[in-house]
């Protein structure tokens, strides 16, 4: 059976599934080097970059792999997305990724939008653990996986090979008995 992309909505934000009409939107703020400083890829310099991340979404939502949803605003505006990707269904956890328009940073977007996702993963997904990998000079997504009560587990020495090098990444994250015990982001 075909599940429905669920919409999840939030005081500010509509998060719904990523269309091709999207790839503009998206365009704007991959292509920007300040988003993609810690993405670990390039950024992106085409609208069919754009389009084939939006292939990406559809596909790991089509095969059960994850799930990941457009931020949009009120006014109709594409500002970034968020969801999760590399599901392991037998162990019931996921990975968490984002991304935020730069324009947008430190309004609070990006944590309203993290706590309909994680709330979702956990209630409506069944995950029991919920993870993220991060770079350690990131520090504004540190600072936004900590307050959303995540756990730093450890570094991951030269954990993933990205534009010509090794990346140490931080494993972070927040499983299902400490979530229903947290202070609400």
């Amino acid at each position: 059976m075909k599940m429905t992309f669920p919409v999840l909505t939030t005081d500010r934000l509509v998060l719904r599934k990523m269309a091709a009409v999207d790839s503009r939107d998206m365009l704007t703020y991959l292509s920007d080097e300040r988003v993609m400083k810690h993405y670990g890829m390039s950024p992106f310099e085409s609208e069919q970059d754009a389009l084939d991340e939006i292939g990406w979404y559809d596909k790991i939502f089509e095969t059960e792999a994850g799930i990941r949803w457009a931020l949009q605003t009120k006014e109709g505006q594409v500002i970034g997305s968020c969801g999760f990707h590399n599901r392991d269904h037998r162990h019931h956890r996921a990975e968490l990724g984002f991304e935020l328009s730069a324009v947008h940073w430190g309004q609070g977007l990006m944590r309203e939008a993290l706590a309909a996702v994680i709330a979702y993963g956990f209630e409506a997904m069944s995950l029991n653990r919920i993870q993220a990998l991060v770079e350690p000079a990131n520090a504004q997504c540190v600072r936004l996986l900590e307050k959303a009560g995540f756990r730093r587990e450890g570094l991951l020495a030269q954990y993933e090979f990205t534009l010509g090098k090794y990346d140490d990444l931080f494993m972070y994250a927040l499983v299902k008995s400490e979530y229903a015990n947290r202070r609400p982001l």
